[in-house]
């Protein structure tokens, strides 16, 4: 038998983490350029143990639809591009989709989001990568 195999999700997605996420100031920047790619003109920052134990990045960007809640955390998920020939057009701070899913994969998360024209918002958990829970909420 050989030596090479092939990972398991939790560990590709742990790995892809690590390249994306090198400290907390890592994911602030990441969330901070998500913020700026989607509009948002005001941008709130809290931290706690030096981003250890709690960051909460807030804006008023465009928001992610409900459809697009769950997808969002899937690893190359992006809506910044639809295939290889937009590479030479991109004009945002990211495009890759890593971010949320490389996040996500060593950190609870929860992301509430909401459309301009929706009338409530949705909050979605994940943690380890995986979906915790997707639940309607009320936010501004």
């Amino acid at each position: 038998m050989g030596n090479i195999v092939v990972l398991d999700e939790l560990t590709i997605n742990q790995i892809a983490a690590g390249e994306v996420i090198e400290r907390p100031a890592s994911v602030v920047k990441e969330m901070v350029e998500n913020s700026i790619d989607a509009g948002a003109k005001n941008i709130n920052i809290d931290v706690k143990n030096g981003g250890i134990s709690y960051i909460r990045i807030s804006d008023d960007g465009k928001g992610i639809s409900k459809e697009d809640l769950e997808l969002a955390f899937e690893r190359h998920a992006t809506s910044k591009i639809r295939k290889a020939d937009d590479l030479n057009e991109v004009k945002s701070m990211g495009f890759r989709g890593e971010a949320l899913a490389s996040i996500a994969a060593i950190a609870k998360v929860e992301m509430i989001s909401k459309t301009e024209d929706s009338e409530t918002g949705n909050k979605i958990v994940v943690e380890g990568g995986d979906i915790k829970e997707i639940i309607e909420v009320r936010c501004a």
